[in-house]
């Protein structure tokens, strides 16, 4: 329990913490004690304007959870602004928020919100949350008007004894390309604790506004540059406005804490870093390709410092933001790792910051895609090597159960047999083009004997459950030959797949079944790795961890139309047990 003598204790602690906000005493947190709407504390209750949107516009939520934390997250609308008005926030056991059930509160001084920082706030509550493994209700307050509700959680103990964790795992949400009813489905299911999203939070692109009749007119984004991609801070911070105006994104981000990393899109489509010049690669950018802006390293660098601005302003993360960096990799270090009790360990990663450019070159997209050269080159990196060094330290020494990695594109081979014994690999943006560093993961995966190792993985608009192996022969995965870890990706949430552009395509030429079952067929004989695989359902997955076994579902959601109450099919589902190498099948077959 909360008592009284350690949140006054905290009151006078907030004045000395290195924090951009001060913690104030709010009255009693005994459970027997009777409710008050008395305004004992910073808020009276009775007195609250309800008109919530009209100040925060984009909701709230909650981030990077700890045993004693979380970050709380909020963004005031510019119309709301008052330049000396603080804001209030409040973490409660119930969502009364009365005296009795108040267990935080504490105000951001006005100083702290500026447009600087485009009038966002990120709180910082790790090590003032009483309880781990907990489920709080918080909301926020500014000039009288109080946010919408939401839930966070605090993450079970090191050596606190669990029965399970349950993660939703998203990618991949593009605005203009569907509807986000996935997401109300996430916001509702009270048995996920946590939300992992893999990367492609927006998409660069804004909407051609010369053509007409695209299927989601409503959904169409104008960008103050007037160009087609993002080409500056005020670009990015647009991107971000639209999407978290979108009320399934704000249920799903107001109802659980979230563990978000990036893919490219949050920046430039296939981008990479370039070490030879010191840039950002960004091969399909206009900075790269149009003459007038001259392949400019200058604008290429600060393209890659205005996306991570953004990306920090507007999404719930731990993490420092530099604003007086000139080199992205000095302003913004993002991966970052999280315990669950001695079940899980999760290790996001990011692989677009530090990785080395395409390995066959950057000129035509055949280039970042096909394999036109050796794909074995060991300078190739996804990591970079301090990063490589974070993630393979933090695998070895972790006494967690479960080691998972969130990673972005697909870690194991994706290939085409041609003949026998040659085959041609169909993505060398992903691992395939980065092999000589998997192998080397895999190698120390496998020398030190590193085990339940499971990939989460993103960005390839599939769903894709598949072995992890140290040598990607066609030799089957047995009891004889086991795999090093398993690997799933989840369907993206609205983003177009290859299916949907041939359907979309070929209306008449195929259907959905078939199609299906092609790819299947395709994908399987080649890679006997891939325990499954579909290209065209969208929606979203869950992993749920325990100590006797771990637990994969993909489910479809229908984007193109938008439902209120949406509904979901489970598409496939796969349990891996700790001391079986194999994955379970745990649904029908489809094909």
């Amino acid at each position: 329990m909360y008592s009284p003598h350690r949140r006054k204790f905290l009151s006078y602690l907030g004045a000395t913490l290195a924090t951009p906000f001060i913690l104030s005493a709010c009255g009693s947190s005994s459970n027997s004690a009777p409710a008050s709407s008395s305004p004992r504390g910073l808020v009276n209750n009775e007195t609250l304007n309800r008109n919530s949107s009209a100040v925060f516009d984009y909701s709230i939520a909650s981030g990077d959870p700890t045993p004693s934390g979380v970050i709380l997250w909020a963004h005031i609308a510019e119309q709301a602004y008052r330049p000396q008005q603080a804001l209030i926030f409040q973490v409660a056991n119930s969502d009364t928020f009365s005296d009795d059930a108040l267990v935080l509160e504490g105000k951001v001084p006005a100083l702290e919100i500026n447009r600087l920082t485009d009038f966002t706030v990120h709180v910082d509550l790790d090590g003032l949350l009483p309880a781990s493994n907990t489920r709080y209700f918080y909301r926020f307050v500014y000039d009288n008007t109080v946010s919408r509700t939401g839930r966070c959680k605090t993450t079970p103990a090191d050596g606190e004894s669990i029965e399970k964790i349950k993660f939703a795992q998203l990618n991949c949400q593009d605005f203009s390309n569907g509807y986000y009813n996935a997401l109300s489905l996430v916001a509702d299911d009270d048995s996920i604790d946590f939300v992992i999203h893999l990367g492609d939070f927006i998409y660069e692109t804004g909407s051609d506004l010369r053509v007409e009749g695209q299927p989601f007119e409503d959904r169409r984004i104008e960008l103050p540059s007037g160009a087609l991609v993002a080409m500056d801070l005020e670009d990015y911070r647009t991107l971000y406005r639209a999407y978290r105006r979108d009320p399934m994104l704000q249920r799903a981000m107001e109802n659980h804490t979230w563990i978000i990393t990036t893919d490219d899109h949050e920046t430039a489509d296939d981008c990479y870093w370039d070490y030879e010049r010191d840039t950002l690669g960004a091969p399909e950018h206009p900075y790269t390709t149009d003459p007038q802006f001259g392949n400019s390293a200058a604008l290429l660098t600060q393209l890659k410092l205005h996306s991570q601005q953004a990306w920090y302003e507007y999404v719930p993360v731990r993490a420092s933001l530099n604003l007086n960096a000139s080199h992205p990799h000095q302003a913004l270090t993002l991966y970052r790792d999280f315990r669950f009790g001695g079940l899980v360990e999760l290790f996001m990663t990011d692989t677009r910051s530090y990785r080395s450019p395409h390995p066959c070159g950057e000129k035509s997209l055949f280039q970042r895609y096909l394999p036109l050269c050796d794909l074995n080159q060991v300078e190739q990196s996804l990591y970079g090597p301090k990063q490589r060094d974070w993630v393979m330290n933090g695998l070895s020494d972790s006494s967690c159960q479960w080691k998972v990695l969130g990673n972005q594109t697909f870690m194991g081979r994706l290939g085409i047999y041609l003949q026998e014994n040659k085959q041609q690999v169909v993505q060398v943006d992903a691992w395939d083009g980065y092999s000589a560093e998997r192998r080397w993961l895999m190698e120390q995966v496998k020398t030190q004997n590193i085990e339940n190792l499971v990939v989460l993985t993103g960005d390839l608009h599939s769903t894709i459950a598949s072995y992890l192996k140290e040598e990607y022969d066609n030799q089957p995965i047995s009891e004889e030959n086991p795999p090093l870890g398993v690997e799933f990706m989840a369907p993206a949430i609205t983003s177009a797949s290859l299916g949907n552009e041939i359907l979309k395509n070929n209306p008449e030429m195929v259907k959905e079944k078939l199609l299906q079952s092609m790819a299947y067929l395709l994908v399987r004989g080649s890679n006997v790795h891939i325990r499954y695989f579909d290209s065209v359902n969208h929606g979203y997955s869950t992993v749920e961890f325990t100590p006797n076994y771990c637990e994969w579902r993909a489910y479809k959601v229908d984007k193109d139309v938008l439902d209120e109450t949406p509904k979901r099919t489970q598409i496939t589902a796969y349990r891996k047990y700790p001391d079986r190498a194999l994955l379970q099948h745990m649904s029908p077959k489809r094909f």
